[in-house]
């Protein structure tokens, strides 16, 4: 029986593991965490909030998926979405999901994030 997803790997090119350090530990405020010694050697990076991993893993022919992504629950997601844009990175709001508020955004290699936060229920 599934009881929860232990973490997400999204796929990057060769090289850019700088470039994704700086976005998810920097932008986004996640935590580096090590990869095991038995998967370093492959590359990529491994990223920690909470109980949510995202792992990054290196792919030599790498394209980012168009519609595939990762939905990340988010607070104040308005000054999240704020960040993002004094980074440089696209913030495209969807209002099509009854009782959230979200966006979408793209990695420095294209990778597609979702962001969203649940809106408070009316009383």
């Amino acid at each position: 029986m599934i009881t929860a997803v232990d973490h997400v790997q999204l796929a990057a090119p060769p090289g850019s593991e700088e470039r994704l350090r700086a976005y998810y530990a920097g932008v986004l405020g996640m935590t580096e965490i090590p990869k095991p010694a038995a998967l370093a050697a492959r590359g990529g990076c491994w990223f920690q909030a909470g109980a949510v991993q995202l792992h990054l893993g290196i792919e030599a022919d790498f394209q980012p998926a168009r519609k595939a992504h990762p939905g990340l629950r988010v607070t104040g997601i308005g000054a999240y979405g704020a960040r993002l844009r004094a980074h440089g990175a696209e913030v495209r709001w969807d209002e099509h999901l009854p009782g959230h508020r979200r966006f979408h955004s793209r990695d420095p290699v294209g990778n597609r994030l979702e962001f969203l936060e649940l809106l408070d229920e009316p009383a």
